[in-house]
């Protein structure tokens, strides 16, 4: 009989831990829209929007039961792979036609979310305090992945440096797509990353927002600040089996409500000079 009673008394202690384990599985399922996680892996490159994703975003869905792990990466490859690999459930930091192209060419299946306000290309120099001043023969770095290459030849065309071609896709322009240019300019294309660090040796930089921003340049002393064009705000991306999912739902409704939007519109905050998305 004692015998039967201490195997009962073994089994009940097994089990309520277990059923309490369940109960916070199920919590957790109930809070996050996934059936094993309350935690959602975030990646970001270098610069500003994971500042934003943290003061932003963040507070909002962890009143929801969410909880974050930050995964930052240093290019432009990795967090898209990732993304798909299923070693992080959402990232931030790239435009809506980077998302396609790098989707399409690798075959991924990724979507974009929602758009958010972004800091755009600036031409910078440590050389000169004027494009007017801009010597011939001068070095100048671009982004050398294919969206951002043709996108800083964009930004070097409207600031009056070059002409392209007129009968090509400025989307997909490369320097061998110039077709005036005065100045006889150089052009080097550098991984974004690394080029805040070519201003000790270029004579001009044209930077993405997010690196210029991480690397301390202030868009006060760039010579030349883009105007974003359509498709090049950054977005919020996710894969697409999870873009009708709970989670997706709960990040976008953070990202576009009155309280997110009052954070970038915070004059005292570092999102206030940044460039809205269309029907902000």
């Amino acid at each position: 009989m004692k015998k039967k009673i201490i195997a009962g008394l073994l089994a009940l202690t097994l089990i309520l831990p277990f059923t309490a384990c369940s109960e916070n599985i199920e919590t957790a399922s109930k809070a996050s829209g996934s059936e094993n996680t309350t935690t959602l892996k975030v990646g970001f490159c270098p610069g500003p929007y994971g500042d934003m994703w943290k003061t932003a975003i963040a507070p909002q869905l962890e009143k929801k039961g969410y909880k974050f792990d930050y995964v930052e990466f240093s290019d432009y490859v990795q967090p898209n792979n990732a993304l798909a690999n299923k070693e992080i459930d959402v990232n931030l930091f790239q435009h809506s036609v980077y998302l396609k192209n790098f989707s399409d060419e690798h075959k991924l299946e990724l979507s974009l979310l929602t758009e958010v306000p972004t800091a755009g290309m600036g031409i910078w120099s440590n050389k000169a305090d004027s494009l007017d001043k801009t010597a011939d023969n001068a070095t100048v770095t671009i982004p050398n992945d294919e969206t951002n290459q043709a996108r800083g030849l964009r930004v070097l065309e409207a600031a009056g440096l070059i002409t392209l071609k007129a009968d090509i896709d400025k989307s997909k322009a490369t320097p061998e797509d110039i077709d005036k240019n005065p100045h006889n300019l150089k052009i080097v294309p550098t991984e974004a990353a690394q080029l805040p660090r070519t201003l000790d040796s270029a004579d001009l930089a044209v930077i993405n927002g997010n690196f210029a921003i991480s690397a301390g340049l202030d868009f006060a002393d760039a010579l030349y600040n883009e105007v974003l064009a359509e498709g090049y705000v950054n977005v919020i991306a996710v894969r697409t089996e999870d873009i009708d999912g709970k989670f997706a739902a709960d990040i976008k409704e953070a990202a576009t409500n009155d309280t997110f939007k009052s954070v970038i519109e915070d004059k005292e905050g570092q999102f206030y000079t940044f460039q809205k998305p269309k029907g902000w």
